[in-house]
């Protein structure tokens, strides 16, 4: 069995930027990412975890998946306002960031966007892989799937992603 340790809340920020891309994959856009992530340090903050082995990133990643799909199926029991009953919200750059090149933070939202539309098998295990940085066997652990299954739903997440981004055969 591998050892315990608590989670240590003064180390939280090493994941961060990590954290926040793969918010960022589950979610599609920049703001909604941010707010999970700031949910999910919430969750962990809020009681001391004990961790299995050094596995510190793939827990948090688990309860990062965990908040999303909490705030989806809460959010799915909410009364739906009709469709054109309330503005439709700007979609603004990032104005940190995209002043300085707004094509890449355009290019960007695109793939988060594509990432988000996927299923949840082939989003998480893309996310996991592709954005947070796991490897196959940190990100099997994560999610408590077998390797083989990590590759398989990556290949094929890919190809997705891939396909939404390509410009249209007869745009030629």
């Amino acid at each position: 069995m591998a050892p315990e340790h608590q989670l240590d809340p003064d180390t939280l920020g090493d994941h961060f930027d990590r954290l926040f891309r793969a918010a960022w994959g589950l979610c599609g856009s920049r703001e909604d990412a941010e707010d999970l992530v700031q949910d999910t340090y919430a969750r962990v903050l809020a009681r001391p975890r004990v961790v299995r082995s050094d596995d510190d990133l793939g827990y948090l990643l688990r309860v990062l998946r965990n908040t999303f799909v909490s705030s989806r199926r809460t959010a799915a029991r909410r009364p739906q306002a009709a469709p054109g009953a309330e503005p439709e919200a700007l979609d603004l750059p990032d104005t940190r960031r995209a002043s300085a090149e707004p094509a890449v933070a355009a290019e960007a939202r695109e793939v988060y966007r594509a990432i988000s539309e996927l299923s949840d098998d082939f989003r998480d295990a893309l996310v996991a892989i592709d954005v947070a940085g796991l490897s196959y066997a940190e990100a099997a652990r994560a999610l408590k799937v077998a390797e083989g299954t990590i590759t398989s739903r990556l290949f094929r997440a890919r190809r997705e992603v891939a396909k939404t981004l390509a410009p249209p055969e007869d745009a030629t």
